[in-house]
């Protein structure tokens, strides 16, 4: 969602800050922002819109100072407007904040500080913060004893970085990742590693209910009780650095055609965690699975695959619906976490609900320094590289292979696991793309799609619709294919297209009737299949391979068409409207 990123060293900070925040871009935003100390003030610009457009418009990277904080926005609070936009000055301009997560108690403190005489300007609960830092430093000039006070007063889930009137900056953390970067040329503040990472691989973590001041004097972290507290500097894996997109139009596709890869190297790096959640996979009371968006799509995969091959039972949950039913898990039990980011608020939140009741948290994530791989017992690496692209691809198959890894080790080898092969798989797939190009182009106009599945295909039809939904804004729903005849088929005519997911397999027969039944409604029939049939409009051909394996290889072609889709509409792949790659608020 949101970014962060501050500057404190021995260059010009809106240059650093702007090329931070480019470099975050795929977190998902509607505008940006950036504020720089510099002659004993604080001068905010911003805007809405993109980057290099704001940029051009406002010109952020002109700023002078040496320190300095930038922020994109995801609106939450507030309307989509250069008000709303961060950073958020203090009504005296003694202090600026950028601010990700939602102040629950906004409401409140913004009616006690009008009524102390503080003024706002924005609809946004983030601009409490900047006037409460203000109240506290109107009444100690001290800033370590403000953010005490005012991180005393402040409820909710939030990361913050401020600057005060003598270019001191101060930043907090409470269940929203912030990081420190210490290079030899200065300080960085982060909500993400990318945000500085080509400037400095040591860090520092900060956790929950602390916060840090950076000077001229030095770095001072604390815990919000004032005490001082020690941490360990963390080196970064360089291979955030080195994202760029080659010679691919978009990281989309770039990282659509990196699976044959990514489905092989998964877990790769985490063998030894690898083996020790399946040993207590295999001895669990209760087991539970949790996701969203496509994370959960994947534990739907999970589910055929353990309770078919494994024969053990898992309940999948989505982690947004965990909050209202906190009584589901049982003591003991073991819960799975699949995320990307590993900062997704409802994963997190699942999390922490499971943990409450003494769950084992057993996390499959890119990222091996976020909270959620923190939060865990256990925690399994994707090992897939940075993904940009909102839209996940790679990170989903990278899921599914490591989920196969677990049950194929838990029944002995029954799936015969063959990554090689589905690499292979995926490898044609991606190797003559045109007909999945021209299919592409009679989507452009097309209101609705239906993407159907049977068994372990029907969650793979969910994933499709939405990466369909995602990079085309077309309406796309994924079915059962069973449940067309109780409703659907009131929808079919000749103005619809149907994805039919129809490997040869024991689902191929009923799939194929399927097909016929919305043929004779008028609808377009689009087949993914290693069997041609005279019922496709248009056939995109998967390669034959072992019936378990087929999700992982048959998602790949209708990645590929959402993304020539989109291309067509001339929406951008990349960054999809309304979207974030890591959803930080609930």
């Amino acid at each position: 969602m949101c970014s962060i990123i501050g500057y404190l060293g021995l260059n010009q900070a809106a240059p650093i800050i702007v090329k931070g925040l480019k470099r975050m871009e795929y977190r998902g935003y509607d505008s940006v922002g950036v504020a720089t100390f510099s002659d004993n003030q604080i001068v905010v610009r911003k805007g809405v819109g993109k980057v290099i457009e704001v940029n051009k418009a406002a010109k952020l990277d002109e700023l002078s100072g040496n320190v300095g904080i930038g922020h994109t926005r995801w609106a939450t609070h507030g309307m989509v407007t250069d008000t709303n936009a961060h950073p958020h000055p203090s009504s005296t301009g003694e202090v600026a904040i950028v601010h990700n997560g939602i102040i629950t108690n906004h409401e409140e403190l913004k009616q006690d500080l009008q009524q102390k005489g503080y003024a706002f300007k924005s609809q946004t609960d983030s601009e409490v913060i900047a006037n409460l830092l203000q109240y506290h430093y109107d009444k100690t000039r001290d800033i370590k004893q403000s953010v005490v006070s005012t991180v005393a007063d402040l409820r909710g889930d939030y990361a913050f970085v401020a600057v005060f009137e003598d270019g001191t900056l101060a930043a907090a953390r409470m269940h929203e990742p912030l990081i420190i970067g210490i290079g030899k040329e200065g300080y960085f503040i982060s909500s993400d590693v990318l945000g500085f990472v080509e400037n400095t691989d040591e860090v520092i973590y900060l956790d929950n209910r602390e916060f840090v001041i950076i000077s001229k004097a030095g770095l001072h972290l604390f815990d919000f009780d004032a005490n001082p507290v020690q941490h360990q500097i963390t080196k970064v894996s360089k291979e955030f650095a080195d994202v760029y997109k080659g010679e691919y139009a978009h990281f989309t596709l770039k990282e659509i055609n990196e699976q044959p890869v990514t489905i092989m190297n998964a877990g790769m790096n985490t063998q030894l965690e690898l083996d020790l959640a399946t040993d207590f996979i295999r001895h669990a009371r209760t087991l539970y699975i949790t996701g969203s968006g496509t994370s959960y799509n994947a534990a739907l995969v999970a589910k055929f695959l353990f309770s078919k091959y494994a024969k053990i039972k898992i309940e999948p949950i989505i982690s947004s619906e965990a909050h209202f039913s906190p009584d589901i898990f049982e003591q003991q039990s073991i819960l799975i976490a699949l995320s990307q980011s590993g900062e997704s608020a409802d994963v997190l939140e699942a999390v922490n609900i499971a943990k409450g009741s003494n769950a084992k948290i057993i996390s499959i994530v890119n990222i091996m320094t976020s909270s959620l791989s923190h939060l865990s017992s256990i925690a399994i690496g994707l090992g897939c590289g940075p993904e940009i692209g909102v839209a996940a691809t790679k990170s989903f198959t990278a899921q599914l292979a490591i989920l196969y890894k677990i049950v194929d080790k838990i029944c002995g080898g029954c799936l015969g696991l063959d990554l090689a092969r589905v690499s292979e798989a995926a490898k044609k797939s991606l190797a003559d793309d045109s007909k999945i190009k021209e299919i592409a182009k009679k989507l452009k106009d097309v209101s609705d799609i239906y993407v159907l599945g049977r068994g372990i295909h029907y969650p793979i039809a969910l994933e499709s619709s939405l990466k369909l939904k995602e990079l085309t804004y077309i309406h796309a729903e994924g079915l059962p294919g069973g449940e067309l005849k109780h409703g659907p088929l009131a929808l079919m005519d000749n103005n619809t297209y149907v994805i039919m997911i129809n490997p040869d397999d024991s689902t191929y027969s009923d799939t194929l009737t399927s097909a016929r039944e919305i043929k004779a409604r008028g609808a377009k029939v689009i087949g993914i299949s290693d069997k041609p049939s005279d019922v496709y409009d248009y056939w995109i051909e998967i390669s034959k391979i072992d019936e378990s394996m087929y999700p992982l290889v048959e998602i790949i072609p209708i990645q590929l068409l959402a993304y020539y889709a989109a291309v067509e509409k001339e929406t951008d792949p990349d960054y999809p409207r309304n979207l974030a790659k890591s959803v930080t608020v609930k």
